[in-house]
C-alpha cells in the first residue's frame, strides 16, 4: 500500500453495465495519479473478478442480493445486509477510505450505505434514463451524482450536485471507427474477440447479436429465424451472436437448424474490436451498451428488454432512436411475431448502405467520449479534498 495514497472504492458490478462505466473511470484515474489507490468492491461474480484482476485494480467481496420477491426470503436479505453493511464500514475504517463510487444495482448498496453512515463522499453513477433503486435509494446521502441522461435529473430526490456527463466507457472505444469499409483489412481485429476466426474474402461486412453479459433469451430464440428470413440480404456478411452461458447450445442449434455460418459464443471478451468490425448490431437497450454502440459509430435494431425496472430500457431507446441513430422494437406492443418484425426491419437496413452511413454518423453524434475523464475529475476532486495532502488535479 503506497503510504498517505488517496483510496477510492468503486462498490457495484453484478453486470458488465455496471461495472465496465467504473472500470473506465478508474483507469482514468490510475493514469492520472499513478499514487491513487483503487480497490473494487463486488460480490465476487467471475466476471467481476477477472475484469478488475486485469485492470489491475485490487477487489474486496461483500455479499449482497436483490430485494426479495417474497416473505421467505426477507430474513435471509435483512441478515446478509447487516452483515455486509458492518463489513463495510470496518474496511472503510481500516482502509482509510476517501470516497465511494457506487455503480448502481443492488450490488452497490452496503458499502454505499456505509459510506454515507460514516460520512465518506459518495460519488453515484447512473448508466440509464431512469434511476434504478439503488441510485433513488442513496441519492438522499450522495455527494455528487453523474448522470447519462439529461432527463434523469427531474428523477431525482436529492441535495447534491447533478453533473449530466454521459456514460463512461473504456478508452479502446474509438469513434473515429471506419464507416462501412468493403472489407476489414486486419483480421487481428476479430481474432481477438475470441470468436472464430476472420475471413474478409468471405465476410465483407459484419452483423453482431448482443444481448448483455448474460445473454438475452428472446433475441437468442427470435434472431436466428428471422435470419433466415433474410438470409439473401445476408450474403457477403458475417453473424457474430453473444447469446450468455445457459442459451449456448439452444443457440448454435438453431444457427444449424436454419443452415446459417454463425460465430455463437457465451461471451464476447473484446466488445471494443467486436464493435469495430461491426457494421450492424441487434441488441437490448441497456444504457452502458447504448454508450459503447454510440462511440464505436454502429447503427442498431433495438429490442429493450420488456421487464426492465420502470421500463427503462424502452425510454433508453427512445433517446436514441430520436437521434436516427437506431430502430426501436417494442416487444410490448407487436401484434405478430417477433421474429417477423426483426426481419421486416433488417430486410430494409441489411439492404441499404447509405441508410446505415447516416445512422452510423447519428450514433457518433449522440456519443460522449470523454465522459470516463470527466467523471474521473470530478471523484477526485472530492476524494483530494478530504485526504492527506497530495496531488489536487487531476492531469
Amino acid at each position: 500500500m503506497t503510504k498517505n495514497a488517496v483510496h477510492i472504492v468503486f462498490s457495484g458490478g453484478g453486470t458488465a453495465g455496471h461495472l465496465f462505466p467504473g472500470l473506465a473511470v478508474a483507469e482514468r484515474l490510475a493514469e492520472a495519479i499513478p499514487r491513487a489507490r483503487i480497490t473494487f468492491c463486488g460480490v465476487g461474480k467471475p466476471l467481476e473478478r477477472q475484469s478488475v484482476a486485469g485492470a489491475g485494480f485490487e477487489y474486496f467481496t461483500l455479499p449482497a442480493r436483490p430485494l426479495p420477491r417474497g416473505v421467505g426470503e426477507a430474513v435471509a436479505f435483512v441478515l446478509e445486509q447487516f452483515s455486509s453493511f458492518v463489513a463495510a464500514g470496518r474496511f472503510l475504517r481500516e482502509e482509510r477510505v476517501d470516497a465511494v463510487v457506487g455503480l448502481g444495482g443492488y450490488a452497490s448498496v452496503p458499502m454505499a450505505r456505509a459510506a454515507i453512515r460514516r460520512n465518506v463522499p459518495l460519488v453515484l453513477l447512473e448508466q440509464n434514463a431512469v434511476p434504478g433503486k439503488a441510485t433513488r435509494w442513496l441519492a438522499h446521502g450522495a455527494s455528487l451524482i453523474c448522470t447519462s441522461f439529461g432527463q434523469t435529473r427531474a428523477k431525482l430526490r436529492c441535495r447534491c450536485p447533478v453533473r449530466m456527463t454521459g456514460n463512461p466507457i473504456r478508452r479502446r472505444f474509438d469513434c473515429r471507427r471506419r464507416l462501412l469499409s468493403p472489407i476489414v483489412e486486419d483480421a487481428a481485429i476479430l481474432s481477438a474477440t475470441g470468436v472464430a476466426s476472420y475471413n474478409p474474402v468471405e465476410a465483407r461486412r459484419q452483423l453482431l447479436v448482443l444481448g448483455g453479459s448474460g445473454g438475452a433469451h428472446a433475441l437468442n430464440e427470435n434472431v436466428p429465424p428471422a435470419l433466415y428470413k433474410v438470409s439473401r440480404q445476408l450474403r457477403g456478411w458475417r453473424i457474430v451472436h453473444q447469446c450468455g452461458d445457459s442459451d449456448l447450445e439452444a443457440t448454435r442449434a438453431l444457427y444449424r437448424k436454419f443452415a446459417l455460418d454463425a460465430a455463437v459464443e457465451p461471451f464476447l471478451d473484446d466488445v471494443p474490436a467486436t464493435l469495430a468490425a461491426t457494421d450492424l448490431a441487434i441488441t437490448r437497450a441497456g444504457g452502458s451498451t447504448l454508450a459503447e454502440l454510440a462511440a464505436a459509430g454502429v447503427p442498431a435494431v433495438l429490442v429493450p428488454y420488456p421487464y426492465a425496472t420502470d421500463d427503462h430500457q424502452a425510454i433508453n431507446a427512445r433517446h436514441y432512436a430520436s437521434g436516427r441513430g437506431c430502430i426501436t422494437i417494442d416487444g410490448r406492443k407487436l401484434a405478430g411475431r417477433l421474429d417477423d418484425e426483426l426481419a421486416e426491419k433488417l430486410c430494409f437496413l441489411l439492404a441499404n448502405d447509405d441508410l446505415r452511413r447516416r445512422m452510423s454518423a447519428a450514433m457518433r453524434d449522440l456519443a460522449r467520449p470523454h465522459a470516463a475523464e470527466d467523471v474521473a475529475e470530478l471523484v477526485w476532486s472530492i476524494a483530494s479534498s478530504r485526504s492527506r495532502p497530495m496531488e489536487t488535479q487531476l492531469v
